[in-house]
């Protein structure tokens, strides 16, 4: 509940609600760009900063590890769930979607944990990042091994008709990932003497800037809503349902490894969020018979609201009750 009457929250209800009343309410696309580059910013600093502080241990190490392997195989059970209904190259793009992250969920996730006074490590944000990429190449092969493997002599387009390059540019090169990474690389380099120069600006400002862009954020997704009405009930249960069971794989994940109740529920919104910034950007190159108004909807309208008005406090709720009872 604390959750919910918190104003960024609030502030994404008042943009679903001025949609649905068609207000001529808009966040300028400068302005928006400008807010989600400040965000990522201001994340990758803080992340590099308590990175430095607390150094590259095994117990980060093994984390990041886990991370980019459940980004790259999480994939596969969504996309033969999804195949039982929708066309391989559909299946594979959410797939991707969902076995990627949501950067903005996570920058929520970070503002629960900081409103309630719960610390986590710097390495969850180098977990983000890593896990942008993974995904986005699971899906396109899942889709190109499909397709390879039913030509049976006839034209085959599959993974040698791919352009890696591109595609490796699109998913590990896009504006976001570097922001996110160059951010956490200067956060670590400069440590706590840079971090005190910056704080004024990064940190204190932080709250607010996460009421405007969510603002921005529930303008969007109430428009995004009538794309899904074709989707049916099955596409939209699993926007929820496969959010969820990924989401609390994350938290035993986090509960087995013996972390702490701030890295648990990260790594719980990085398994259960799914991306509607960064693979769109990958898949209209990869997949471009996939279609875009099923994938980002789902994520951005379905997955993303459920994440932020849900599953942060659900998953906070779930790690405190088994907190007292550590894995054996």
């Amino acid at each position: 509940m604390d959750l919910l009457l918190s104003p960024p929250i609030l502030f994404f209800f008042l943009g679903v609600l001025a949609t649905m009343v068609k207000s001529d309410l808009e966040v300028p696309k400068p302005v928006a760009r400008l807010l989600s580059l400040y965000l990522l910013m201001a994340i990758g600093l803080y992340g590099g900063y308590k990175l430095s502080a607390s150094g590259l241990t095994g117990e980060a190490l093994a984390v990041m590890g886990i991370a980019i392997l459940a980004s790259a195989l999480m994939p596969l059970g969504t996309y033969a769930v999804l195949r039982l209904r929708l066309s391989n190259d559909d299946a594979a793009a959410i797939a991707a979607a969902f076995g990627s992250i949501s950067a903005v969920t996570f920058i929520t996730a970070v503002a629960f944990l900081q409103e309630a006074d719960i610390p986590y490590s710097g390495y969850l944000v180098a977990s983000m990042a890593l896990m942008e990429s993974p995904a986005i190449i699971s899906g396109v092969l899942l889709a190109r091994l499909a397709v390879s493997g039913s030509a049976k002599g006839e034209e085959r387009s599959g993974i040698a008709g791919l352009d890696w390059r591109e595609l490796g540019r699109e998913s590990m090169l896009n504006g976001a990932v570097i922001v996110l990474v160059g951010s956490m690389v200067i956060g670590y380099a400069t440590g706590e003497k840079g971090w005190a120069a910056v704080e004024p600006l990064m940190y204190d400002p932080f709250k607010g800037v996460l009421c405007l862009f969510l603002l921005d954020m529930g303008l969007i997704a109430a428009k995004r809503l009538g794309d899904l009405r074709r989707a049916g009930v099955f596409l939209i249960s699993f926007g929820i349902v496969g959010a969820v069971v990924q989401g609390l794989i994350g938290v035993g994940v986090g509960w087995l490894l013996g972390l702490s109740h701030g890295d648990t529920l990260l790594l719980a919104i990085l398994f259960g969020s799914a991306s509607y910034i960064a693979v769109p950007a990958a898949l209209r190159l990869a997949l471009p018979a996939a279609n875009p108004s099923l994938y980002i909807p789902l994520a951005l309208a379905i997955t993303f609201p459920f994440n932020i008005i849900v599953g942060i406090p659900m998953y906070h709720a779930i790690i405190r009750a088994i907190s007292a009872t550590p894995p054996t």
